[in-house]
Parts: C-alpha cells; structure tokens; sequence
C-alpha cells in the first residue's frame, strides 16, 4: 500500500465484526472463561475494549471495575460509570487509595519529589514532564518534576536519575493495584481480564509491566491509536471519552502522553510508527507529512529505542534451563 494520510481508515463495521468473533473465540473456546472483566479508566483505550466487549459477549457477560485514587480526576470516574451505564453492564468501584498508602506508594513518591524540590508539600498539584521532541531536536529526553506551589507558581527542576525512578516504581503501584483487583473479580466470576492498549502503546511499551500489562487477552493491541478512537465512535460511546485527549490519569496535574512518554501527538505517531512498520522510507514519509527527512529519521530512530529499552516489559519468565519433557503451556491464538 502507497503511503498517505488515509493509510489508518478502516472498514469500521468489518473490523468491529473480526475483532468481536475473534474475541468470543478466543475467550470461550481457547481461554474456556465464562466472560470478560474490563478496568474502566474513563479514557479511549478501555471504552474501546469494554464496548467491544459488550458487542461480542453481551452486556451480562462483561464487567466493569472503576478504580480511582487520590490523584485521579474525578471526570474519569464519571465518565467511567456513564459509560458502564450505557452499555448495561454490571461494575463496582474501588478506591485503591488505601491500599496504595499502605503500600507506601504516596509516601515513597512524594519523598523523591522533595529530593529534588525541598518545598514540595503532597496537597501541591504536579506532574512529571519530558523535555525533548523526537521530530525537532536530536538532544536526549530528560524529565522534569513541574509543581504548582501555594503561592500558584510553577516551579520546573529537573529529575535525578534516582528521584525519576523512585518516582516511576511507586506510581507503578497505582497500575499493580488495579490489576490485583481485576483478577480478583475474575477468579470469583471464571472471566478473563482485558488488557487495553492499543498498538502505538503496546508496540512502545507504554505500560507497566504485571500492571496494565498483564492480561489474558489485549482486543485493540492491533488498532493504532487514532483507529481506536475511530472504533470506539463506531461502537457508540460516549461523546465525553471521544473528546477526550489521551492522559496519564496518575499525577495531580493534568498530564498527557506526549508530556510523558511519547513527545510527539498520537495523530503525527500513528502515521509515522505505520510508515516505519511498512518500510517507507524516511523521506518519503517526510513529503508526505510535512517534514524534513532528518525529524522523520529522529522518529524511526526513537521508535526503535523504544522498542529495545522496553523490551523487557514484553518478556515472559526466564528458563535457565529447557524443561522439554513438558507440552508447552502457551495458548495459540490461531
């Protein structure tokens, strides 16, 4: 296929039915669960999957959990249970918050906060920010803790390596949770749990491994991101989700992915991650696009960074030895 713009429009309803028969094989007949649970974030990638859920199972099949916390924003939960309502569907929520500051999760980030920004109290708003753009700049990424004090300044200091990852390790609390609380439900129902991300953050590793990332079955793993919201439209939900940009959900101040993760704006990532699967060529996708050759390569080159340094995340337990006198455990999807 020619490289373009249009290169991630779908058949909508073709896709919706392959992925909805895919998904009821797959849970019944390869997985032998009896439903699905689906953790309801309030943003695209899990109103994609629960819906998508509802249409190959049924609502009663299909349960929703709303997990907030301190830092969340309260349009989540509200866009979560409107969206559990509209589609029918049995859920509960569970405030984790509990439960991560007996974990220390609050205490051990906020400590790592004030190593780098003394003033720092827990009731001030912040986040952590990247500073670096794949497509104008080849310098490297750094982050930055950005806080707002009482006083309604914002203050931007730059992370230690050791304050960034003691940041990273406790917040991974938040998603760990989560997902402890999902296979609970899934156990006492014989359901499976969905994982939700879609391909840009699946294929980047934009998420936490045995957190968002464990699951038994991942429905939008294949749909780039401006697909899913596409999808979600086509499966009819709700107008607040769809015109939602794309957050973090984890600190206090408003985050998105860009600001975190990725740098670069999902609609411009997508075009360019599908280029860069398909082997086009850099300045080709460049004309294409609306940008030089060389910001076309720094984005190849960042994508496959990406790949190898969370490679990792995607790694199932490690043999040290081969145990061949077993049948392998693993279950083929086709």
């Amino acid at each position: 296929m020619k490289f373009s713009k249009d290169v991630l429009e779908l058949d909508l309803e073709a896709k919706a039915e392959a992925l909805c028969q895919n998904l009821k094989e797959a849970v019944g007949q390869k997985l032998r669960r009896r439903g699905l649970v689906v953790a309801v974030s309030g943003g695209i990638d899990s109103a994609c999957c629960v819906a998508l859920a509802v249409r190959a199972l049924g609502p009663k099949r299909v349960f929703g959990l709303l997990l907030p916390e301190k830092d969340s924003s309260s349009q989540s939960l509200t866009y979560g249970r409107k969206l559990c309502e509209k589609l029918g569907i049995a859920y509960t929520t569970v405030d984790i918050a509990p439960i991560l500051e007996a974990a220390g999760c609050y205490e051990q980030r906020d400590a790592a906060v004030r190593s780098v920004f003394p003033e720092f109290q827990p009731d001030m708003p912040w986040k952590i920010a990247m500073h670096g753009d794949r497509l104008g700049s080849e310098q490297l990424n750094v982050f930055y803790v950005v806080v707002e004090d009482k006083q309604g300044l914002t203050h931007k200091i730059r992370l230690s390596p050791q304050a960034y990852l003691q940041i990273v390790a406790a917040t991974n609390f938040k998603q760990r949770t989560r997902k402890m609380l999902e296979y609970y439900h899934a156990d006492r129902l014989i359901y499976a749990v969905v994982g939700t991300p879609n391909r840009l953050e699946y294929d980047q590793g934009f998420f936490v491994k045995l957190g968002d990332g464990a699951a038994d079955i991942k429905p939008i793993a294949s749909l780039y991101k401006t697909q899913t919201y596409a999808m979600a439209r086509h499966l009819g939900v709700i107008d607040e989700i769809l015109n939602r940009e794309p957050t973090t959900d984890t600190y206090s101040m408003d985050q998105s992915q860009e600001d975190f993760y990725f740098s670069v704006h999902y609609s411009k990532l997508d075009l360019i991650l599908w280029a860069k699967n398909h082997n086009v060529p850099a300045q080709e996708a460049a004309e294409v696009l609306g940008y030089s050759e060389a910001q076309i390569q720094r984005a190849y080159d960042d994508i496959e960074q990406k790949r190898r340094t969370t490679a990792y995340l995607h790694a199932p337990p490690l043999l040290l030895e081969p145990i061949d006198e077993l049948t392998p455990f693993a279950i083929p999807l086709k």
